[in-house]
């Protein structure tokens, strides 16, 4: 199997980081010979603080930092998710580390906001069983963001995760997937940003999308 080279989406706050750029663009004569998760190690190894680095359906993802306005909208919603949960033994979680199946090998992504029961991940594993998970949240960045839109959603679902909250800043709209079926959710509703957005059982209340 070939090496991808890894999937690269440039910054939108211009604070990159120029000998991590080039070692990920430079990638197919770096690392001949590696499988995808040695690639995906030596990538998260070397990655500076505040890079994401994920495998999504058998690719390496590098993310640079995230802009003020994306990392003000995950606040949020993490805010918002911690004030009106119903289950005061859920807890929110950012930076949490997912296996999610693929459909070759298991991928690895960071989600911007995770609900999950209280002690969920309490190991000093790096990446955990998503089976606890009730929610994940993603908000895209300005760069191309088909991960978010279309390979995590196949990820998540896979993976039975209950609730998707897509925040598709681009587009204007939050998308809830609910009902994971297969490789895909059997219900997505689309609700413009500055309109109330209702999250489905076990979650129950309203997400108010006014500040995004």
């Amino acid at each position: 199997m070939a090496l991808p080279v890894p999937e690269y989406e440039p910054s939108d706050s211009h604070e990159e980081t120029p000998d991590y750029v080039s070692l990920v663009l430079s990638a197919r004569n770096k690392i001949p010979g590696m499988t995808v998760e040695e690639a995906f190690d030596m990538f998260s190894a070397l990655a500076p603080e505040g890079w994401r680095v994920e495998l999504i359906e058998g690719e390496i993802c590098v993310t640079p930092p995230a802009n003020g306005e994306h990392e003000e909208i995950v606040s949020e919603v993490a805010e918002q998710v911690i004030l009106r949960r119903q289950d005061r033994q859920l807890r929110t979680y950012t930076g949490i580390g997912l296996f999610v199946p693929g459909a070759s090998i298991s991928g690895k992504v960071e989600p911007d906001v995770v609900l999950a029961p209280k002690g969920s991940f309490a190991d000093q594993l790096e990446y955990h069983d998503p089976s606890p998970v009730l929610l994940v949240a993603e908000v895209t960045s300005r760069s191309p963001a088909g991960n978010d839109r279309v390979k995590k959603i196949r990820g998540y679902a896979r993976a039975g995760i209950p609730v998707y909250l897509l925040i598709d800043r681009d587009g204007g709209k939050a998308i809830v997937c609910t009902e994971p079926q297969g490789e895909d959710y059997g219900r997505k509703t689309t609700y413009k940003l500055s309109e109330v957005v209702p999250l489905p059982e076990p979650l129950g209340f309203d997400l108010d999308t006014s500040q995004f």
